[in-house]
């Protein structure tokens, strides 16, 4: 893997374990919604890079897989907070 690669993936790496750290401090349920969205596009990501890196082109679409989750993981969220705001 070329430095730039692994560069990258450090990066990513760490953004996961902010993440993490924000679910376990964030005061408010959006915080914790916040963080879940940051896993998924930075898992997206870390697929992405995984997948240049290996040149396993199953990867990809892993990564996509976690971008469509993401997305769908938000719509639930906004759909949940709505009902409870009502």
């Amino acid at each position: 893997m070329s430095a730039l690669l692994t560069a990258y993936a450090t990066v990513l790496v760490a953004t996961i374990l902010a993440g993490l750290a924000r679910i376990e401090a964030g005061p408010t349920r959006a915080d914790r919604m916040l963080a879940a969205l940051l896993f998924g596009t930075s898992g997206t990501g870390l697929a992405l890079v995984l997948a240049e890196a290996t040149g396993e082109r199953s990867l990809i679409d892993v990564g996509l897989t976690f971008a469509l989750l993401g997305a769908v993981g938000a719509v639930a969220f906004v759909r949940r907070a709505w009902e409870a705001d009502r």
